[in-house]
């Protein structure tokens, strides 16, 4: 076993040997542009983009010519979510939406409220970080034009009622976008099934190369159309100008292709070492607690908000293991994490969770190293904690009056 061990695969995944190798001969050999239409540089690129393009609309049971390049899953919720508001302003202005998203989809929906382009609504969830479908339904309006509602959560792995919410959508004639960053490649999905009509999803977040991503853009029942936020060259249908990374879009494609084959194998060896890490750490540690849902969750996640103790104090005690105290793209701010506030959990909770995000390469070895690891520094860091003590002896920590300075 080799340190430190890397434990935060929402953040990103290593990228798969064999997605490496398969990338390599587009970086040198075959470095056409895909959109140079009369010379065998350009078709050998296009060709290899093409077949990209189908093995990753087979993952997730749509048709290749929906699928549409962007450079990550932040431009595309950017561009379903703009590109929709844009396209159907004369339909209507209101996005539903919920309040534990990822920031690429709170941010965006702001930026457009700022601008005076769309009112929004933001649901709660419940306890387990779960939209509830007819919050949904009583939410819609006649302005309503877009439902945007996450396929599972990157900080909690609670994994959202998406096909019911897709339902209602269809009932509606209203449209719904999936941020299914988190899911794709770990959790079956089906955009027919799920009646969703844009999807975003990245590569990095499956063992495939940063920097490239996708959105899927339903092409019938409804078709959808949407505004494109990047002009120039008319690529990608006319949605998405840009010259095509080849090499990255070839690595995708071989991503999404692995993940198909062995994603249920993966995900049974992931629940199995998740589900003995959350035991024993359980059993070990008094007042720790599960955040999200007990079982409808991501087979990689694991959240625990450990009392008494500072999750910043706990990552630093724990150098030699890559974990995170919340999302990695807030992780700037001091603010306790907004999807724990959203589940009820008070700020001194929140403030002591650790989200721990297994992958395809963690070893039981690891695991092992980790569940002694975070015991000895959980203990250690309580022994030093004055409140810890406190309550031990008995004392309601929330009626001491605390004298000011």
């Amino acid at each position: 076993m080799k340190l430190p061990i890397f434990l935060d695969n929402h953040s990103t995944t290593p990228m798969d040997p064999r997605v490496l190798e398969t990338m390599l001969p587009y970086f040198v050999e075959k470095f056409g542009n895909a959109a140079s239409r009369n010379h065998a540089f350009g078709w050998a690129a296009e060709e290899a983009v093409e077949s990209a393009r189908k093995q990753i609309a087979k993952l997730i049971k749509a048709d290749p010519k929906e699928i549409v390049f962007t450079s990550g899953a932040t431009e595309s919720d950017n561009l379903a979510i703009k590109g929709v508001v844009e396209m159907y302003k004369e339909k209507g202005d209101h996005i539903i939406t919920s309040s534990t998203e990822h920031r690429a989809v709170l941010d965006t929906v702001k930026v457009l409220e700022g601008k005076g382009k769309a009112t929004a609504t933001y649901l709660p969830v419940d306890k387990f970080g779960m939209v509830r479908p007819e919050d949904v339904r009583n939410a819609i309006t006649e302005k309503t034009i877009l439902i945007s509602v996450m396929l599972a959560n990157n900080e909690i792995g609670t994994i959202n009622p998406v096909k019911e919410i897709g339902k209602i959508a269809k009932e509606k004639g209203i449209l719904f976008h999936c941020d299914a960053t988190q899911g794709v490649g770990k959790i079956p999905v089906d955009v027919q099934d799920m009646g969703i009509d844009l999807m975003s999803f990245t590569s990095h977040k499956m063992y495939g190369p940063k920097g490239v991503g996708a959105l899927y853009v339903r092409k019938k029942n409804p078709r959808v159309r949407i505004t494109a936020q990047m002009d120039g060259g008319g690529h990608e249908r006319g949605m998405r100008s840009g010259t095509l990374p080849v090499p990255l879009i070839v690595g995708f494609g071989k991503a999404c292709e692995l993940c198909e084959q062995e994603m249920a194998k993966d995900a049974a060896r992931l629940i199995a070492m998740r589900d003995r890490l959350e035991a024993s750490i359980m059993k070990a540690l008094e007042e720790s607690y599960l955040n999200g849902h007990p079982t409808n969750r991501l087979p990689g996640n694991l959240n625990i908000s450990f009392a008494y103790v500072e999750g910043e104090s706990l990552l630093m005690g724990m150098k030699d293991i890559a974990l995170s105290s919340g999302s990695a793209c807030t992780s700037a701010t001091l603010e306790p994490s907004y999807v724990l506030r959203a589940l009820g959990v008070g700020t001194e909770l929140a403030h002591s969770s650790i989200r721990f995000g297994l992958g395809r390469f963690n070893t039981d070895d690891e695991i092992d190293y980790t569940i002694k690891k975070v015991i000895e520094i959980v203990t250690k860091l309580r022994e030093m904690s004055p409140l810890y003590e406190m309550a031990k002896e008995g004392v309601d920590l929330k009626s001491v009056q605390w004298a000011a300075h």
